[in-house]
Order: C-alpha cells, then structure tokens, then sequence
C-alpha cells in the first residue's frame, strides 16, 4: 500500500503495447500483471497463489487499483503474461521501468559507487549419473514422440522399448556390475541409434527432427557415444573422459537443454549463475538506498570477468554507469582494469589473484616477481641465471592475451634449485603472463592491495553477499523455479524488482541497514 501512495501506478500498459497488441483493453491489464508478477517473488508465491492473492487481499487490490468486487482472473493467465515477454524481448522492461522512475526522484543516479558479485542457482531438474542421464534422454524423446506422433509410433517403435522405457530411468535399480553397466549403455545407445534413423528417414514426417527432445536426443548421443561400423557390424561405446566436449557445451539434463555442469571452490551444480549489481553509497551522505541497478543471468560455466561489459553496457543504456565499482577477484583483470577508466570512465577496484607457485606460497619458492623479464628480447631470466628459450604470445583459456615463456628442459633439469622452481619432471618452468602494459597494472594494484587504504575502500563490497541473501531469503533465488535460460532470467529481474519495493518501503519507513551478525564467540572481548 505504501509502494501505491508513494509511486502510484508503476507501470501503464502503453509500455507493453508491443508485447499486448492494440486490439482494445485486455480482460487483465499488463501493467497489473507486472505488479502481480513482482508481488510474487517479493512473497516468494506460486502461480496459484499469487492469483488467490489478487481475489482475496484487500492491500493487493489497492496496489492494483482494483475494486473490492473485482473477481481477479486465472493463474494461466500469469504463465501467458511471461511467455509474451520473453517472446518481444521485454524481460528487463519491468526493472527499466522502475529505475527510470527512481531516477527522476533522485533514488538512484549515475555517478557515485556499485558493486557486483555472483551466486550459484540450481536447475529445476534433477542431478543424473552418465548411466542414468542418456537412459533419461531417450525416454524424454519417445515420450515427446508418443505425444506429437502416435500413429507414427505405433509403426515405427520397437515393441521392446515401450517396457524397456516405460518408466523413468530412476524408478529400477540400475546394475551394479562394471560389464552389466557397460552392456546397459550399449543397448541405450544402440535404441538411440535406431530411433533417430527412424526419424530422419524420408519416410517419416520431416516435423519430426524439429522435435525439441528429438534435437536433444540427437546432440546428446553426439556428446556420449561414439559408433563405428567395419565389416558389417556396429560397435558402440562411451566417450572418453578426455574425449567429452568442455561443460561450456556439454547437455547435463534432457529436461532443461541451457543448464551447465560446473564446480567452484568445492562445490558443484547443475544451473545457471546469477550477477547482481547494486549502488552503494554511503546513505547517510547520498540520501539514497542500496538499489540493485541490474542482474545477468548466465550458464554455470561462464566466467564472472566476462560478463562486466556486458553489466557496464546495461547500466550505460539506464544512465546509471558508476563512477567506481567494486568487484571481487573472479570478475577483475588486466584488461579490464586497464580499459574501464579510459573507455567508460569508470575506476574498478578488486583485488588481484596471486601468480606466484605453490612453492613460493609455501615459502622457499621462486615465484613470479624471481625472475627478471626483458620485454623487448622477449626473455626472461631466472633466479639461478639461466635464459628462457621460448616466448609464445597467444590467448588464455577465456580467449584474453598471454604470453607463455618456458625454459628449456635441458637447462632445467641439472639446476640444484630445482625444487624451488617447478614441480615438473619432464618439462621446464613456464611462466604465463599478460602483455607489458597489463602486466605493469597487475604489479600496480599487487602491490595497492596490500595497504590499509585500499582494504578500507574494498571493504564495502562485501555488503553485497547480504542483497544476494535477501534474495535467495526473500524470492529463492537459488534455485530457478523454471526450465531455460531465458525463462530464469526473467525470474531474476522479477527478484530484483521485488528486491528494490521491498528496500524502498524500508527507506520510507527508515529502518536502518543491518549490522553483518558477528557469534557469541567471536564478539568475546578477549583482552578482559
């Protein structure tokens, strides 16, 4: 209600005239499915219930403008609502409109300090075994077939696999044995096989192959299997673990195709990620609330330092660019610490990742900053006096600028400070490092980030893992409660929406920020 009185209505439907249509006043306004849709994840409420809200609550009426008699209209119609806004591209429309307002009222502005930081979000699918997996992914293709082409079916299907796929994959014990799961994969892969022959003959209807579960079908078993045929007989086996494509492309659930494998510090998922940029200023001096200024939503595999353009481009297009921006290591870089204040005018601030070995973390070793690096012989010399023999310039494994210099193993291997150096029996020390100029910034912000003064500034940071778990508190933002990316994408700008009504009630109310929770044990005054 207070949202109501202090904006009044958010969103008119004008702004949804491309998604909508001209054709006269729809039964339900989409500017009031928008609130309704925010209104669902600021209370985290499904479909059904988001549309009982609308029926029965007297302060939901009043957001919408709604009369007490109005009898609301049915959850569908909140399904329909989203898929016309994925259809137009209109998913980041709803957070535009609500910061164009805020920066007319002075709320949110360009200029000033932000922050951004990254989180992990389950799929809405289940975690498979490779056995279980492609098992899975053929029974999701017959059954999708079973739908779309029954009397085709009836035809063309084996009468073995109707009892053989019946079930879901997970609902029989699956055989222990090492040969008996191998036998079971083969025979899984042989079905396969003869299923999309079926389909891609001409006699079959050619609408077949554009089958979603078909096309995965057939990526998968391209992913999973390799099939030879000499002398008449087929021979179908797994891949090989070096043989796999990277995770970047490799299917990990036949029920949601974008959804990627990927491990971080220890912990592994099936999902997407989530990058929230928020302002940050100090309220008190800039009369304005931490207010998330955009999210990107990405494949888990993504790395977080290549989706900070794509934020600075978003935030350029709102007028709200920074004039700072903190962020944590995964996300910095030499580039982008060399380009950003030149390009954007914008000064990033997070620390770099140490280069040094593990013996020279460990002490004793020869990290990095041992040896002497002449840039224009493109040489370096090691600690012990020797010369490197070869200087590769190349790109990285996320496609940035490397120079690789290695020494010779001849050189290596009879130098008694060896240990200290390399752990390698074979090969000689390699040294990976940025092109001149970068390499002299990475030294630069090393050596910055060290001092006390630039701790203090850094340390504001931190107060975005606290609007990532208002998030994941408020909205569940840690597992999408929808299949693709697109889809949990929209979801994401739907939290963040509800995430920024929810701090602006609390602004209006002046309720001041939380205090980061500290244990019993570690607030014990020691000194005493």
């Amino acid at each position: 209600m207070r949202i109501r009185e202090r904006l009044g209505p958010l969103f008119a439907d004008e702004e949804f005239k491309e998604a909508f249509g001209v054709r006269g006043r729809p039964g339900v306004s989409p500017g009031q499915l928008a609130l309704v849709s925010i209104l669902q994840f600021a209370e985290n409420l499904t479909d059904r219930q988001a549309a009982h809200a609308v029926r029965a609550r007297i302060d939901v009426k009043y957001l919408l403008g709604l009369e007490l008699t109005d009898p609301g209209f049915d959850h569908t119609v909140l399904t329909g609502f989203r898929d016309r806004l994925l259809a137009h591209g209109l998913e980041e429309k709803i957070l535009d409109l609500l910061l164009e307002r805020l920066t007319g009222m002075g709320l949110v502005a360009s200029g000033g300090r932000q922050r951004t930081d990254s989180t992990h979000v389950l799929a809405a699918v289940r975690s498979l075994n490779r056995l279980e997996f492609v098992g899975e992914t053929l029974r999701s293709a017959l059954e999708a077939l079973a739908a779309a082409a029954p009397d085709w079916m009836r035809t063309s299907m084996d009468p073995a696999w109707q009892e053989r796929y019946g079930a879901r994959v997970d609902a029989y014990r699956l055989p222990t044995e090492e040969r008996e799961r191998r036998e079971l994969a083969r025979q899984i892969a042989a079905d396969g096989y003869r299923l999309l022959e079926a389909v891609f003959t001409p006699k079959a209807p050619t609408w077949l192959r554009q089958v979603p579960a078909v096309t995965v079908l057939r990526a998968v078993w391209v992913q999973q299997f390799t099939r030879t045929v000499a002398d008449g007989e087929e021979e179908v086996a797994w891949r090989g673990k070096g043989d796999l494509p990277p995770s970047r492309v490799l299917i990990a659930s036949p029920y949601d195709p974008d959804a990627r494998y990927a491990k971080k510090r220890g912990s592994a998922w099936v999902g997407y990620k989530i990058h929230v940029s928020e302002s940050c200023d100090d309220p008190e001096q800039s009369q304005r609330p931490h207010l998330i200024t955009h999210v990107v939503t990405t494949d888990a595999t993504v790395n977080d330092a290549m989706v900070v353009d794509e934020v600075h481009d978003r935030l350029t297009s709102r007028g709200l660019l920074p004039a700072e921006h903190l962020l944590d290591a995964g996300y910095t870089s030499a580039e982008l610490l060399l380009t950003a204040p030149v390009s954007r005018g914008v000064t990033v601030t997070g620390p770099v990742r140490s280069n040094n070995t593990r013996q020279a973390v460990r002490g004793g070793g020869f990290g990095k900053t041992a040896f002497a690096i002449n840039w224009q012989a493109k040489q370096a010399v090691c600690p012990a006096g020797a010369t490197s023999r070869y200087w590769t310039e190349g790109v990285d494994n996320n496609g940035r600028d490397a120079i690789r210099i290695r020494f010779a193993t001849a050189t290596c291997a009879p130098c008694p400070v060896r240990d200290q150096c390399t752990r390698s029996t074979q090969y000689g020390r390699q040294l990976t490092v940025r092109p001149q100029d970068q390499d002299a910034v990475l030294e630069r912000v090393r050596a910055e980030q060290s001092t006390g003064e630039w701790k203090q500034r850094y340390a504001a940071r931190a107060g975005v893992e606290g609007t990532i778990h208002q998030a994941v508190a408020t909205a569940g933002v840690r597992r999408t409660r929808y299949v693709g990316l697109a889809k949990t994408h929209l979801a994401h700008v739907l939290t963040a929406t509800a995430v920024n009504l929810i701090r602006l009630d609390a602004w209006w109310n002046e309720i001041p920020l939380a205090c980061t929770r500290t244990s019993r044990l570690a607030a014990l005054d020691l000194a005493a």
